[in-house]
């Protein structure tokens, strides 16, 4: 029998003597700003529908480690906060949980969460969950999510799409301990996430970047060094780790822009634009020079270079500093193609083998076996793939770990819509999904031990479906943290869901 592998991860415990706040127009609460002036560690900001005249404004809105404020939306599809300047500014906050929020048309930024001005005294434990940024209605330096001194946060499957032409889907400025994972970034505009102003220890991790701007990665930026933080700090970033993500199209995939210690290993990346890699330096003065950051255990993966010299180095830059090595490099059309001009001699690169994708044409970018990728990468690994599977030592080039051999269920994540609404439940709830071509269906539910129960089995063709599962299946369970899984022949998609009642 295969192992089914759950992603227990961000999962928190709602207290059941805390305050519920229910937030829209027939409720306590007329918006959202309103119920978080009242709201007290441990209790849940529910909303139920948007009332919004204008930006809604957060301060100082403060959970504890024992005991989080949770800010939900009933429903995942419908809770839309729509134009504005801003759609929230959060400052000074601590300790929240944020679930199921949709987000488009500002003019300004999007989401904004920053230290109030303060500096030394920073946003921190800010987790952001199944929230979606839309569109901008901004074409200048305008951000979809904007942190300026945030840290210990996670970002977790979360859609961003169509951000505006000068900005990024997310900025950041001086924040530190975060995690994005299990993101999908479609149609950025600048960047599609960027870490400057003294921004560390920042994970990227299990993303999928499609024509995600003109640099998809920025690690490291260009900040006046009045916004650093904290004050001092003489990089733009450092310890910036970007492994087993996708990237697909883009100018430039990859851009090292004034950081140190940096890595990026164990990604594929798929035709970009212009070049896949960028080493520059914006910010001069009193700032190290872009150096000590490495380039491993990636595929890169290039339509032509008649033109496009894969890498771009800028000048006051250190690039005899870095690290390549573990690299397979390939022209689909010109397998006779040399490799990049690289500013050191690479280490067991692989130039001109085709990777043996199993379907590129539809975005399949794992392994076949016989995959000249396949357990050529420097090990040891101690993330796990884009699948959320385990790499092996030594590992497999890419973001793909090679699992032809294991017994293991294979998660999809990209190009599957996949929503569940309401959520949190209190009674019945719809699985939206979508199937590429007919499979056997089978949905389940799972407690937090693992006990599955079966829900709907049903072959389907393809296209999107809507189905239903009543409050009478769900009878036996009691109130708390279950995952609804989708089983078809191509994997397993897994979502959490709340149980209130």
């Amino acid at each position: 029998m295969k192992k089914v592998i759950l992603i227990l991860l961000s999962v928190y415990n709602i207290s059941l003597f805390a305050n519920i706040l229910n937030v829209g127009a027939g409720f306590t609460y007329s918006t959202l700003s309103d119920a978080a002036q009242v709201a007290q560690p441990g209790d849940t900001i529910l909303v139920r529908n948007v009332v919004q005249d204008d930006t809604q404004f957060i301060s100082e809105l403060k959970g504890t480690q024992e005991n989080w404020i949770y800010i939900l939306a009933t429903d995942e599809q419908e809770i839309l906060y729509d134009g504005n300047s801003e759609a929230w500014h959060l400052s000074d906050c601590e300790y929240l949980y944020i679930h199921g929020f949709n987000f488009e048309n500002q003019t300004g930024n999007g989401v904004n969460i920053d230290d109030g001005g303060t500096f030394d005294s920073p946003s921190h434990h800010i987790n952001i969950e199944n929230c979606q940024w839309r569109v901008m209605n901004a074409s200048g330096n305008n951000d979809q999510l904007k942190m300026s001194g945030v840290d210990d946060f996670v970002i977790r499957n979360c859609n961003f799409s169509r951000g505006s032409a000068g900005g990024s889907m997310v900025d950041m400025v001086g924040c530190h301990n975060g995690r994005f994972y299990d993101n999908y970034f479609y149609n950025a505009g600048s960047n599609a996430i960027q870490a400057k102003g003294g921004s560390k220890d920042i994970r990227i991790e299990r993303n999928w970047f499609t024509e995600a701007g003109q640099r998809a990665i920025n690690i490291g930026g260009s900040t006046g060094i009045q916004f650093f933080r904290p004050q001092g700090i003489n990089y733009e970033s450092s310890n910036i780790y970007v492994h087993s993500n996708i990237f697909v199209g883009s100018q430039a995939p990859i851009a090292f822009v004034g950081t140190v210690n940096s890595e990026v290993i164990n990604n594929t990346i798929i035709n970009p634009g212009k070049w896949a890699i960028r080493i520059l330096q914006e910010t001069v003065d009193s700032m190290l020079e872009c150096s000590n950051n490495i380039f491993r255990n990636n595929i890169v993966y290039i339509q032509d270079v008649a033109s496009n010299p894969t890498i771009n180095i800028g000048p006051n830059t250190l690039p005899e500093t870095f690290e390549f090595s573990n690299n397979l490099w390939y022209n689909r059309q010109n397998p006779s193609w040399q490799g990049p001009n690289l500013p050191v001699a690479e280490t067991d690169g692989i130039i001109g083998q085709d990777p043996l994708f199993v379907d590129y044409a539809n975005y399949g970018y794992e392994l076949k076996p016989g995959s000249p990728a396949i357990g050529k990468g420097k090990g040891p690994v101690t993330w796990k793939d884009f699948h959320n599977n385990d790499y092996k030592n030594p590992p497999s080039l890419g973001a793909y770990e090679d699992t032809s051999t294991t017994d293991v269920e294979v998660f999809i994540y990209e190009n599957n819509y996949f929503i569940i609404s309401p959520n949190p439940v209190n009674g019945s709830f719809k699985i939206s999904f979508n199937l590429l071509k007919y499979d056997d269906v089978k949905i389940s539910i799972l407690d937090m031990h693992g006990e599955e129960t079966v829900v709907w089995e049903q072959g389907l063709g393809a296209g999107e479906y809507n189905i239903e599962c009543s409050s009478s299946q769900l009878a036996e369970l009691s109130k708390g943290i279950y995952f609804v899984k989708i089983m078809t022949s191509d994997g397993v998609r897994v979502k959490k869901i709340i149980l209130l009642r």
